[in-house]
């Protein structure tokens, strides 16, 4: 409860605890307020009693003392609480988030501004990456990350507003992801034909089903469950290096599992290259791993191992340096969409929560739909396939005269 110290007629000193500190020492607010001479003095009582109650409200539902903490502790406790993200994913936003502690750490979150987040990315914009000054969407990212850390503060009620959220920010500009054509496609396949069964395997899986690398390094046999016309793939885990800790198996990238249905023909890929993996085991008098993607001892590949690999064979195909295994998962996404699947539909294959990510990210139209909409004008404009403008009609000596 609080104390209620009466210092003259109208002054009042209302104090507040709230439990102990780690170190023994009482957690307490005081406030001192002074009654408007427009209260009576009849009320001077109940007046001083609400003033009290708002008081204590306000700090044991987080307003007075956890605003009093500063953005790295709090950002800290934060990270710990977060459960629903990959172990990757985690490291990350610890990664940023101790790149901007010496910026705004020491501030206290009820005093943290919106000018001191503008000065934050003034710094960030001269932070450098191989020679290179880092674009400003690489520094939103970092104002992101703080900004889902104050939204955490704000729904607990500690501060009122999220001044990340107040800013106005240039549009950064948007990086143009090249995606394969189908002649490149079918140029990588006969690659692909040549190597190893589980980088094979491994890379046809990412274009089929648009899964990340950390997701596909974990995938099982019991993550298969065979229907009628194929398979039901249910992706539920990732492995992920993880700065510290190596590599770390966990959820995926947001937490939840989904599925995705595989054809008949992977089906059989599928099964052929289990065959192969169960042989390897029978020789070796080993059990069969239950994981898909390991080498000839039953041992699991390391992620950047299949990074690393397809790099190689891009180069030796002569793909741009721009593509990467991601680039399979921008082909599998961009492929659908331009086959008319809802994007709703695409976005849950992928493990979106929502379409706007995949909208900003993903849809990126290729040559050969720029060329069919070109085509699909010219049918709306003229169906009989004449020219547009029929100039000799236009040019006839009757129309001239008039």
């Amino acid at each position: 409860m609080a104390s209620i110290k009466k210092l003259d007629e109208r002054r009042y000193k209302i104090t507040v605890s709230n439990g102990y500190r780690p170190d023994g020492k009482k957690i307490s607010k005081a406030k001192t307020i002074q009654v408007p001479p427009s209260v009576p003095k009849r009320g001077i009582g109940q007046y001083v009693a609400h003033a009290a109650e708002e008081l204590e409200r306000s700090f044991k539902t987080g307003y007075a003392e956890d605003g009093e903490m500063t953005f790295e502790e709090f950002a800290s406790r934060w990270l710990k609480r977060q459960t629903k993200y990959a172990p990757s994913t985690i490291a990350t936003y610890r990664q940023m988030l101790e790149v901007v502690y010496p910026m705004i750490g020491g501030i206290r979150l009820n005093k943290l501004r919106p000018m001191a987040l503008e000065n934050m990315l003034s710094e960030l914009r001269k932070r450098k990456h191989h020679g290179k000054r880092i674009n400003e969407s690489t520094a939103q990212r970092y104002l992101s990350v703080v900004s889902a850390v104050l939204s955490d503060a704000k729904r607990n009620e500690i501060i009122e507003k999220n001044p990340a959220r107040m800013l106005d920010l240039p549009t950064p500009q948007r990086t143009v992801q090249r995606i394969p054509t189908r002649g490149e496609v079918e140029k990588l396949l006969d690659a692909l034909a040549k190597e190893p069964r589980h980088y094979r395997l491994f890379y046809l899986l990412s274009m089929y089903t648009g899964c990340r690398r950390g997701e596909l390094s974990a995938l099982q046999w019991s993550d298969f469950t065979g229907t009628q016309n194929g398979l039901l793939l249910t992706v539920s885990r990732s492995r992920s290096s993880v700065p510290g800790k190596g590599i770390v198996e966990g959820s995926t990238k947001n937490g939840k599992s989904r599925e995705v249905y595989l054809s008949s023909d992977l089906r059989g890929i599928l099964l052929a290259y289990k065959r192969r993996k169960q042989m390897e085991a029978d020789k070796q008098r080993r059990r069969l791993s239950p994981y898909l993607f390991t080498d000839e001892q039953g041992q699991l590949i390391h992620p950047d191992t299949f990074t690393k690999r397809l790099r190689k064979i891009y180069a030796a195909i002569g793909f741009p340096r721009e593509y990467h295994l991601h680039t399979l998962r921008h082909y599998f996404v961009t492929s659908l969409l331009h086959c008319g699947v809802d994007k709703q539909t695409v976005a849950d294959l992928v493990g979106h929560a929502d379409t706007g990510f995949l909208e900003r990210t993903y849809c990126h139209p290729q040559q050969a739909q720029k060329e069919q909409a070109a085509d699909s004008m010219r049918t709306m404009l003229r169906p009989d396939g004449e020219q547009i403008f029929n100039l000799a009609a236009a040019c006839s000596p009757k129309q001239h005269s008039a």
